[in-house]
C-alpha cells in the first residue's frame, strides 16, 4: 500500500472515530502532491464540511514563519543573530538567575536557549502581573504584557539549557522594531507575500473558511469554550481563547496568533526543503533545518533547529519518524513534519486541540506514512 494510501485511510478511519473531528492533510514528495484531503468538519453542529481552503487557528505553527521572518531580515543585512535583544527592545531586560541583567540574543529567542519558559504560573499571577502567554484573549500589548517578566528572573542564564518557551513572542516585537507597523506587515512583506501564503496572517482573511475549535473531552470532542483552560497546573496548562484572532487590542503574538490554510504551511516548509526557492539563500535555509543547539538535549531525542525539533534518536522519541526529520506542531490541532532524506513533506491541520497535536493522533499520521 502507498504512502498516500494508508494516510488517506488513517484519516478516515479518525474521523469516524471522531477522534479527529475535522482536517486538512498534505503530502508532497519531490515537490508534488501525493495526498490533498479534506475530511470531516470544520463545522460540526451546522454540518459544514472542511474543504482544503479551510482556515484554521495555527497556534505554534506561527513559530516558523516568524522564524523565517527572521531569518529573511538577516540575510537582507537588517539583523544578526547574535545581537542582544535589549538593543530592539530596550524595554525587555529580565534578570539571569545570578542578578544579572540576562544576555538574551536573536540566536537565544530562535533556539529556546533564552531562559524563558511557557510557564503555566505565569498566567496565574495576580492581576498586574499576570501574563498571557499567547493563546489567551488580552487587550495588553507586547510590552505592557511582557515587561511584567522583568520583576521574574529568567530560568537558566541565556545559551545554557533548552526550554520551550514564548521566546518567539518576543522575536516578533525585534521584527516589529526594526520594521515598523505590526508583525503582520513584518511577515507579509518578508515571507508569506513572497510565498504566495495568501491567508498566513494574524487575522482572519476569510472568517466564511476558518474551522470551528474543538476541544478534548471524554466521548468526542467539545465545541470550544472561550476561554478554555487545558490541562492541570501540576501538569502542562495553558488559557485558550478562540476569539482572540478577533480581537485587534490583542498583541500579534509571534509564537501562537496566525491563522492560515495547509496550503499556506506547505509553502513555507517546502521552501526551506528545497533549499530557501529563491527565499533564502541555500545555506541559511540548510541552517534552518539544522541542529543549532550543538549538544543542548531538547525534547528527549531530539535537538533543536531554527524552525523545529530534529529527530536525532527515534527511539528515545517515541516516534516513527527517522533519524533526520524536522518536526513541530501547534497546539490547536496541528502537526508537521519535513524528512529531507526522502524528500517528503507533510502537513496536518485539525481542528481538535490538543489531540491534533499533542495526543495519538501525530504518531498514528508518522507511522501510517512510514508503514510502521
Amino acid at each position: 500500500m502507498s504512502i498516500a494510501a494508508r494516510v488517506d485511510a488513517l484519516i478516515d478511519r479518525v474521523i469516524e472515530e471522531e477522534r479527529i473531528t475535522g482536517a486538512v492533510v498534505l503530502v508532497y514528495q519531490d515537490g508534488e502532491p501525493i495526498l490533498e484531503k479534506a475530511a470531516g468538519f470544520a463545522d460540526r453542529e451546522a454540518g459544514m464540511p472542511v474543504r482544503l481552503d479551510a482556515i484554521f487557528r495555527y497556534a505554534s505553527v506561527t513559530k516558523p514563519v516568524v522564524a523565517v521572518t527572521a531569518l529573511a531580515m538577516i540575510e537582507k543585512g537588517l539583523l544578526k543573530l547574535d545581537d542582544r535583544v535589549s538593543h530592539y527592545l530596550p524595554w525587555f531586560r529580565p534578570k539571569a538567575p545570578d542578578g544579572r541583567e540576562g544576555a538574551i540574543t536573536i540566536r537565544h529567542l530562535l533556539t529556546h536557549t533564552s531562559g524563558l519558559l511557557y510557564d503555566p504560573a505565569l498566567e496565574l499571577l495576580p492581576e498586574g502581573q499576570r501574563m498571557t502567554l499567547g493563546l489567551g484573549n488580552t487587550d495588553l500589548s507586547l510590552e505592557d504584557n511582557f515587561s511584567r517578566h522583568n520583576a521574574i528572573p529568567l530560568a537558566f542564564e541565556p545559551g545554557s539549557r533548552w526550554a520551550y518557551s514564548f521566546a518567539t513572542d518576543i522575536l516578533g516585537g525585534v521584527l516589529v522594531a526594526l520594521h515598523g507597523g505590526t508583525l503582520e506587515d513584518a511577515v507579509a512583506h518578508h515571507v508569506a507575500g513572497p510565498l504566495g501564503m495568501a491567508d498566513a496572517r494574524f487575522h482572519v482573511m476569510d472568517p466564511a473558511r476558518l474551522a470551528v475549535a474543538y476541544a478534548d473531552h471524554p466521548g468526542r470532542p467539545v465545541r470550544m469554550p472561550d476561554p478554555w483552560v487545558s490541562g492541570d497546573e501540576d501538569n502542562w496548562r495553558t488559557v485558550f481563547s478562540p476569539s482572540r484572532i478577533f480581537n485587534p487590542r490583542a498583541f500579534q503574538s509571534g509564537g501562537t496568533g496566525m491563522a492560515g490554510t495547509a496550503q499556506d504551511v506547505m509553502r513555507l516548509l517546502e521552501m526551506l526543503r528545497q533549499d530557501g526557492a529563491g527565499l533564502l539563500p541555500a545555506t541559511l535555509a540548510k541552517a534552518a533545518l539544522s541542529n543549532q543547539i550543538a549538544n543542548l538535549e531538547g525534547e528527549p531525542g531530539y535537538r533543536f533547529t531554527f524552525v523545529g525539533g530534529l529527530v536525532t534518536d527515534p527511539a528515545a522519541a517515541g516516534t516513527a519518524l527517522p533519524k533526520g526529520v524536522i518536526q513541530w506542531g501547534g497546539v490547536y490541532g496541528n502537526t508537521w513534519f519535513i524528512d529531507p532524506a526522502e524528500r517528503l513533506t507533510v502537513v496536518s491541520l485539525t481542528n481538535n486541540a490538543l489531540e491534533g497535536c499533542n495526543g495519538a493522533y501525530p504518531e498514528m499520521l508518522r507511522a501510517a506514512v512510514y508503514d510502521r
